[in-house]
């Protein structure tokens, strides 16, 4: 059996931003809860994995046993397990391999008990090549129900809405395929008609100039159902993640961002090594220890993880020390407690100063955890080689720490993300510096690794240089992307995220806001993909009259991936007081350098001779 998340208290924080996201759950919930009672009786799930995470931020379990879903299993091979119950739903990605897994639990049922019906909801997208392989395996008909549920982009947090399509970036730039853009043309217009048709389209990029193009013809289309609903959003920026390959590459700086470089955060939970977090009881000593992984969940519905994650890592000791010298002096307040009425009030807080200290106890264990490794020598001499091809230095040839890493059979991902960061600053490797690390990188990794090699150079990440101009130190000084003396702990920059490094994307959205990208031109030109500008007609009647010193609303939307630290530096132009904007941020994944590496590397088989 599998288990959803219970989340009952999850989706309060999403209504507290700028835009209510809860909204947007609320109308995904209501669409589950309708397919569900379209298959009448006792009903067993069989999930593709993939989907659990994400369906954990729709609906809990406690929803889904509401419309009797008795059981929840794995979808894998072989029979179905036992379940005494009326309808087998198999929530499912259209994916063919999928197809052959449902094939044969469906002819493995048992014949001799009593017949059970079956159901298919694909997600996002119904597929008729799926059909049609159902067809093949001679298993449709045995199908009542085949349907689709439209689950493009789901609320993480109060600002941060993704798509979790994890393929997004290797479809659009590898394999040609816009699978994922029509997804997101299809989000965008679910959410215009959940909050107001937004009246202005910015975009940089090939990506970024489809979706626009596919949203104006689908609201050509749909021109007589148009929602009168007062616009939310003034701006969608479309950004294409290839006008930024730079960012994703450095190593993140921020809280939230060096947990996810580190362990990884998955749908809004992070796995940590237990021991840290081991309640010791008195006189009990070390004995057993856990070993099941901490699970911990992310978002801003903690008060103390809201107020730390987008700061520099640098900074975090001192907010947590500060909340901890709080916390004991708000516990210390029981001894003046003398009335009867005092002690009900400290009492009655004291559910939610437990739960702060709680909070305060995780986040000092995990702060030492990435301590550990942030303080390694390691650590810094890797985070100085990122800073000097950020800053130019030595990027036009082999670099010497690189060749020690090889050497030392370091993680590939970790010699990949250097040298596609080289490459991305000295806008391409001189011919014999590529194949030099090329030749490195086969001999010491295996052959096997050439496909991988090649999917990097396909994409852009790793290229021979062909013009003799490189580009990158003019981009990078008219942009302002390399900030000396980042101020970490009182930022007054983005820059502050990367320790100096100003995120390419999140300038640009910058400088979107004021003054606008016409003082820009000629950089822009310099980024790949083409830049433009849509205007959207509004119904009569429901133009925004602006109060006066009321902010914006933008929509960031990067197609291919956004990291954590770029998320916290639009948090950041959020907060400015003379900002003017605020942002609410979508993408088609949430990710970071290793993961994105990840999902562009190939393994040759080797063959069976």
């Amino acid at each position: 059996m599998i288990s959803l998340p219970d989340r009952t208290k999850m989706a309060a924080h999403l209504s507290y931003g700028r835009v209510n996201l809860n909204i947007l759950r609320e109308a995904a919930r209501k669409e589950l809860r309708e397919f569900l009672d379209k298959c009448a009786g006792s009903k067993a799930i069989v999930w593709d994995e993939y989907l659990t995470g994400p369906f954990g931020l729709i609906a809990q379990y406690s929803l889904l046993k509401e419309h009797e879903v008795e059981k929840m299993f794995t979808l894998k091979g072989g029979r179905l397990p036992a379940a005494d119950v009326k309808n087998i739903i198999f929530f499912v990605r259209p994916k063919l391999e999928l197809m052959d897994i449902i094939a044969e639990n469906v002819i493995s049922e048992d014949k001799m008990r009593s017949p059970r019906d079956f159901h298919i909801l694909f997600v996002p997208r119904h597929s008729l090549l799926c059909e049609q392989r159902l067809k093949e395996q001679g298993v449709l008909g045995s199908f009542i129900n085949i349907d689709e549920y439209i689950l493009d982009l789901i609320p993480y947090d109060g600002d941060l809405l993704s798509m979790e399509s994890e393929g997004a970036f290797r479809e659009c730039y590898l394999e040609n395929d816009q699978t994922s853009l029509y997804h997101t043309a299809k989000g965008l217009m679910t959410l215009q008609a959940l909050y107001g048709t937004i009246p202005q389209i910015f975009g940089k990029g090939e990506c970024a100039r489809h979706v626009a193009n596919m949203m104006l013809r689908m609201k050509r289309e749909f021109a007589g159902s148009q929602t009168q609903i007062l616009p939310v959003f003034d701006t969608l920026l479309l950004l294409d993640r290839n006008v930024d390959l730079l960012t994703p590459l450095a190593t993140q700086l921020t809280y939230e961002g060096l947990i996810d470089e580190i362990y990884g955060i998955t749908n809004g939970y992070v796995k940590l090594p237990p021991e840290k977090f081991a309640q010791k009881k008195q006189g009990e000593g070390g004995k057993d220890l856990p070993t099941e992984p901490k699970k911990l969940q992310l978002n801003s519905a903690e008060e103390l993880y809201a107020e730390i994650r987008d700061k520099n890592f640098n900074a975090v000791g001192a907010a947590l020390s500060k909340k901890a010298k709080i916390i004991s002096a708000a516990f210390e307040e029981r001894h003046n407690a003398k009335t009867v009425g005092e002690i009900k009030q400290f009492v009655s807080q004291l559910p939610h100063m437990q739960a702060a200290r709680s909070s305060l106890a995780n986040h000092t264990s995990i702060a030492e955890l990435i301590k550990d490794i942030t303080t390694s020598e390691a650590f810094f001499d890797n985070l100085t080689v990122e800073q000097e091809f950020m800053t130019g230095v030595d990027t036009d040839k082999v670099n010497t720490y690189i060749e020690d890493c090889i050497a030392q059979k370091d993680p590939l991902i970790k010699i990949l993300r250097l040298v596609c960061m080289q490459s991305v600053c000295n806008n391409g490797l001189k011919q014999k510096v590529l194949d030099y690390y090329k030749r490195e990188i086969l001999q010491t990794y295996g052959y096997e690794h050439i496909l991988t090699l090649n999917n990097l150079e396909k994409t852009g990440l790793l290229k021979p240089q062909t013009s003799t101009r490189n580009n990158y130190p003019t981009i990078r000084k008219t942009l302002k992307l390399w900030m000396e003396d980042a101020n970490e702990q009182n930022p007054n920059d983005i820059s502050y995220v990367y320790s100096g490094y100003a995120p390419l994307s999140v300038r640009l959205t910058q400088l979107l806001a004021r003054p606008g990208w016409r003082s820009i031109e000629e950089v822009l030109k310099m980024l790949p993909g083409p830049h433009f500008e849509e205007r959207q007609q509004l119904p009569p009647g429901l133009h925004k009259k602006r109060q006066q010193g009321e902010n914006r609303t933008t929509l960031v939307f990067f197609l291919g991936g956004v990291t954590y630290a770029e998320i916290a530096a639009l948090r950041f132009l959020s907060q400015m007081e003379d900002g003017g904007t605020e942002y609410i941020i979508a993408t088609t994944k949430l990710i970071n350098g290793t993961s994105w590496i990840k999902s562009l590397m190939d393994r040759l088989e080797a063959l069976p001779f």
